[in-house]
């Protein structure tokens, strides 16, 4: 009677032993997801490959673009959030073609695809010892704006790589609920 009784409590700790190994180990996505580099406006963040500087953030209601010899103005149903930044390899030429706005309830805006034919967009190519600046442009619902995270790395599954979060930080906003400092037209013609 008392081995069976042994028995049964050995039983009970190996399952509760089980169970907290079930329930604290990491999920694969965390096992493999990409290496953060994290910095904040103006830092330099480096990562394996590459070196990104965020200068300056601005944000519009509309922008207007030259193509093909035409103004065009655009306009979003939220606000147009523009992040110049420079970037630099590190050992060895490569490309950085991914940036993403995570706003602060997780949402998470890819750059915007409406101005693709633009110079000075991602991806970029770097090599060593030439920075390059380049603008990454998101289309965001102004409540995302604040206490947001820039995320840039090489390519779009950064598994087991460097990706740079940028911690943006809080942002005031006006009566109309658009950030403090929205700018009603924002020219992209002008230079980096």
């Amino acid at each position: 009677m008392m081995r069976r009784l042994a028995n049964i409590a050995l039983l009970l700790v190996a399952v509760a032993f089980c169970y907290g190994l079930q329930v604290s180990k990491p999920h694969y996505g965390d096992l493999i997801g990409p290496i953060p580099a994290r910095g904040k406006p103006g830092d330099t963040v480096v990562g394996r490959g590459f070196e990104i500087h965020a200068e300056k953030i601005e944000f519009a209601r509309k922008l207007t673009v030259d193509q093909y010899g035409q103004t065009k103005i655009l306009t979003t149903g939220g606000v147009w959030a523009v992040v110049t930044a420079e970037f630099a390899a590190r050992a060895q030429s490569t490309v950085v073609s991914v940036a993403s706005w995570r706003g602060p309830t997780g949402l998470t805006y890819d750059q915007t695809e409406r101005l693709s034919f633009m110079n000075g967009l991602l991806p970029v190519a770097l090599d060593p010892g030439l920075p390059r600046k380049a603008r990454l442009i998101f289309e965001l619902r102004p409540d995302e704006v604040s206490n947001a995270t820039l995320l840039v790395s090489e390519k779009l599954v950064a598994a087991l790589d460097s990706q740079a979060e940028i911690s943006l930080g809080p942002v005031t906003t006006a009566a109309d609920g658009l950030p403090t400092g929205t700018v009603d037209m924002l020219d992209m013609a002008q230079p980096l």
